[in-house]
């Protein structure tokens, strides 16, 4: 389990060959096209070169409008699709096949328009709905809407809150002119609807007498024939609309029997989009097109009988040094470590040439998470999640790495809980006590067996955290000794990590001989250790320090060694609490959950009553503790553990490859 060692490939392959070969490497999977131009640009056939032009905007617009006609086909006709059901497999060559893949677009694009069509009719119905509102309160007006008049009378429709009184704004229009009439059409709560009829030449004037009155032109005015008219216009209309918009919902519903023809489509489109991209990335000549890239060198041989086929010429060479952060880094893991993977990813990946941290990690990561879970059923419950949905959906990637890494923290939960003696926390122990009671005899039975208890053994819980987490951070630095010596830093090996194991030991012998453990080691012993420990951690610290920067180095390292282990190790504690908290908020669920039996017997309503309460409460239990153990986890190998040789900064590895949003290619 490492990193897996990648080699540069550098190929020409002719013109006419090069969407075959690109195929081809999709299918492998296991090379990453990179980018090329600088080396072209120092080369002496710059001036004959060019980048290779692809269809990489079109495709990407298809492949946009094949997601959406899905989108849209799961909004008007909803498929249930079976629980935790795997993709459908399809062969590579099925993968790749475009045969019927642009009419499968233009399908897609035919469903959109025909959205876009009902989407227009929602909002020409909303418009219409307007209408009629708008005309309701002037239903009772015979007359044209549209109508302004005579030559000599003028008419005008408008509206006046209801608060002011139309008696007082009649009254403001007769002092501009007697020849003029306001009559009230309907109102409201909140409006007078109103009509004034008045001389053409004195319009301007009564205009400005309502205005003081709030009153405002009404927006229908303009309509051709009366309000009942145009009510039954736009009533028309709408039942127009809506029996369209049923069409076209029908034709949509009607298409569903491609809906699985357009998701292969959308993932054929996806690797069109690998390959565009990749295209992007090439130089050619009239004839020919170079491609340089990354790719595993356990691969090489396969790869090599690829190009066999091929009219081409390619090289394979080790990275330099100085290409190492440029490098894409790929981890090889077997079952147990892939699952790791999950930590890796979310934190970073380590730098290429450097050490892959998952299987120093798994046994600890493991061995903290069950620990601080502790109780067997929550342990069989993610064993029992993590096989159904290995078995059921047949993960990949970061899914499988996830599972994986569920199911082996269940076996630890489940071993921790056998240490520790939970089930459910104290669930048997409480429902053998009641069914005791009911029966009116001694309980005598003490729960289920066990080696520890997180509750009356605390201390010792506390001490065996606070050993694992020196193991652990000890672990770290063995890793960090043993990289410093390949790479030639003997030196920084000896006087860091090697003055704090002699400072360690001092430290260890020192405490054994005040417990008494080891009585017959001479004081002088320990007490040697730890000088010689110290005066390795202050030469070290100073030795590439001048003047009085020697002391304040010196004693600044023994400062933050003594304060940074100290804090290191006692973050450990949080095993403890964790496995502690676990258990005692089960006790408490658990607790509520017996108390109506405890005091009503056992019957049914009692019984009903305790499993409602123990279901809800120990699923939160679970669900806060599957959270909580695996940050807390995290933590102690991000900050902790990592701290100690952790080199971070890797690429991850991205090679052109099959991948399907909906189906999956065989293998």
């Amino acid at each position: 389990m490492a990193i897996l060692q990648m080699k540069r490939l550098t190929l020409a392959v002719i013109r006419s060959q090069k969407e075959a070969l690109l195929k081809d490497l999709i299918r492998h999977g296991c090379v990453e096209v990179s980018e090329i131009d600088e080396i072209v640009k120092d080369s002496e056939i710059s001036n004959l070169v060019k980048s290779e032009n692809s269809d990489l905007m079109k495709v990407r617009q298809a492949h946009a409008s094949l997601l959406h006609g899905i989108d849209l086909l799961n909004r008007y006709v909803p498929k249930k699709s079976p629980l935790l059901s795997a993709k459908p497999e399809v062969t590579p060559d099925e993968f790749l096949d475009e045969t019927g893949l642009w009419g499968a677009v233009q399908f897609a694009q035919q469903i959109e328009e025909e959205d876009g069509r009902i989407k227009r009719i929602a909002a020409e119905e909303s418009r219409q709905r307007s209408v009629i509102e708008s005309l309701k309160p002037w239903s009772d007006l015979t007359m044209p809407l549209n109508s302004e008049g005579t030559e000599y009378a003028a008419v005008l429709l408008g509206t006046i809150p209801a608060r002011i009184p139309l008696e007082e704004v009649a009254s403001a229009v007769e002092k501009v002119t007697e020849e003029a009439q306001l009559y009230s059409v309907s109102e409201d709560k909140s409006q007078h609807y109103v009509m004034l009829i008045c001389l053409r030449q004195k319009l301007s004037e009564v205009q400005e007498a309502l205005r003081s009155s709030g009153f405002t032109a009404s927006t229908v005015s303009g309509m051709e024939g009366s309000a009942r008219e145009c009510i039954g216009k736009a009533e028309v209309a709408l039942r127009e609309l809506a029996a369209e918009k049923q069409q076209l919902v029908k034709a949509i519903e009607a298409e569903d029997v491609r809906r699985d023809e357009m998701k292969l489509a959308a993932d054929r489109m996806a690797a069109r989009i690998s390959i565009a991209e990749a295209e992007e990335k090439l130089f050619g000549t009239e004839s020919v097109v170079m491609l340089e890239g990354w790719m595993p060198a356990e691969k090489e041989t396969e790869l090599s009988h690829v190009f066999e086929d091929y009219t081409c010429a390619y090289e394979t060479r080790d990275p330099l040094p100085e290409e190492y952060p440029d490098v894409p880094v790929k981890l090889k893991n077997n079952r147990v470590t892939d699952g790791l993977n999950m930590v890796t990813n979310m934190y970073s990946l380590p730098a290429y040439g450097t050490v892959d941290p998952n299987p120093l990690m798994a046994p600890f990561f493991i061995i903290f998470f069950g620990l601080m879970f502790a109780d067997i059923g929550y342990g069989v419950l993610m064993i029992v999640a993590a096989l159904f949905a290995l078995a059921k959906i047949k993960p990949q990637e970061g899914s499988l790495s996830f599972c994986r890494l569920l199911l082996w923290g269940g076996i630890a939960t489940t071993i921790a809980g056998f240490l520790t003696g939970g089930l459910f926390s104290d669930a048997p122990k409480q429902i053998y006590d009641v069914y005791c009671a009911s029966k009116g005899i001694e309980p005598t039975w003490q729960g289920l067996p066990r080696l520890f208890s997180p509750t009356e053994d605390s201390i010792l819980v506390l001490v065996g955290s606070l050993i694992l987490g020196w193991l652990h951070l000890n672990t770290g630095m063995v890793v960090s000794f043993v990289q410093k010596w390949k790479h030639g830093d003997k030196a920084d090996a000896i006087w860091e990590e090697g003055s704090q194991w002699v400072l360690l030991i001092g430290a260890v012998i020192f405490a054994l001989k005040k417990l008494n453990v080891v009585p017959a080691i001479p004081d002088a012993v320990a007490l040697g250790a730890l000088i010689i420990g110290v005066a390795m951690l202050l030469f070290g610290a100073g030795r590439n320090a001048k003047g009085f920067g020697k002391v304040t180095a010196a004693f600044g390292c023994i400062y933050n060694t003594a304060t940074g282990w100290f804090g290191d190790i006692l973050s450990y504690s949080r095993i403890m609490a964790l496995m502690l908290a676990g258990g005692v908020v089960g006790q408490v669920f658990n607790t509520v959950a017996i108390m109506p039996a405890k005091n009503s017997g056992i019957n049914v309503f009692t019984v009903i009553a305790f499993l409602v309460i123990f279901l809800l409460g120990h699923a939160m239990n679970f669900g806060l503790n599957l959270l909580g153990c695996y940050v807390h986890d995290l933590r102690l190998q991000c900050l902790e553990f990592f701290g100690k040789f952790y080199q971070d900064g890797g690429k991850p590895f991205k090679p052109l490859k099959l991948s399907g949003k909906f189906v999956r290619a065989k293998n």
